[in-house]
């Protein structure tokens, strides 16, 4: 057997590096820390079988990333969590942006003002990632945990973003992500959901109503840099029964509001609505 395949047994496709050239080791690793981050403590035998490698591999890999605190081993309970300087690192891309910490106190008020929950996402790879929220006092509200992910198309804070991307990564986004049906209002016809997002681009808001959950409605409105590109999305959500049409019409400039506040915040530029 080649050194080459020797190296390709056993290794699952997951764990194959995105490039040549990438240092399998660091691969792996980093692999390993996001099936940590995204549940609430992971055993040794966990992660082994999550991940596809061996047990030995995968305690090597666990004691480097613990010497360096981005994991930490709960001993009582024999598992592996998240450890604080992967929150550092995290909160560092946060920081960065300035939008989770510039645009909070907007949120609170846009929620006080609506008694709604306010959620602030941005794109990854095609994806929505909601990275702050205020919720809303009410029993019956939207919750999406930080880091939470969604498919642009049938969500408000997506759409709201897409409406701001040129046509041509619009359509690559549709066509690596698919367009998915969720409810019966899901909108899955490319044709019509460009001249959706040309709407919310004229309007200055984007809607979901009821398109990735049976009986909750959003509303959201696209954030800027500097250059006036789209960065994030600033959302209001919650249940059909108090987003009703008319609330949707008198929400839609309050959320675009407090979005522009957010961007002013950031040292960002409105681009003109036409």
């Amino acid at each position: 057997m080649s050194t080459a395949d020797h190296r390709k047994r056993g290794r699952p496709r997951s764990f194959n590096p995105a490039k040549a050239g990438s240092i399998q080791a660091l691969d792996r690793g980093l692999a390993l820390l996001r099936l940590v981050a995204d549940a609430d403590g992971l055993t040794l035998t966990d992660l082994a079988q999550r991940s596809g490698l061996a047990p030995s591999t995968v305690h090597r890999l666990l004691f480097t990333l613990e010497a360096h605190r981005f994991v930490f081993h709960d001993e009582e309970r024999g598992l592996w969590l998240i450890g604080v300087d992967a929150f550092k690192t995290g909160a560092a891309f946060l920081r960065n942006r300035r939008l989770a910490g510039m645009g909070r106190q907007v949120m609170r008020e846009l929620m006080e003002q609506t008694g709604e929950t306010i959620n602030l996402g941005i794109e990854d790879n095609g994806e929505v990632v909601f990275i702050s929220q205020i919720e809303s006092h009410n029993t019956l509200r939207a919750f999406f945990r930080a880091g939470t992910r969604s498919l642009m198309h049938a969500s408000g804070v997506g759409k709201a973003l897409l409406a701001g991307f040129p046509e041509e990564r619009v359509k690559q986004i549709f066509y690596t992500r698919g367009l998915q049906r969720f409810t019966e209002n899901t909108r899955v016809d490319p044709t019509a959901l460009l001249a959706e997002l040309a709407e919310s681009r004229a309007r200055g808001w984007a809607i979901d109503d009821e398109e990735r959950t049976p009986g909750m409605r959003c509303i959201a409105a696209p954030i800027y840099n500097e250059l006036g590109e789209t960065i994030a999305a600033v959302s209001i959500s919650g249940p059909a029964v108090r987003l009703t049409t008319q609330r949707l019409g008198e929400f839609g400039p309050m959320v675009m509001r407090a979005a522009d506040h957010i961007t002013s915040s950031i040292g960002g530029v409105v681009p003109r609505r036409t």
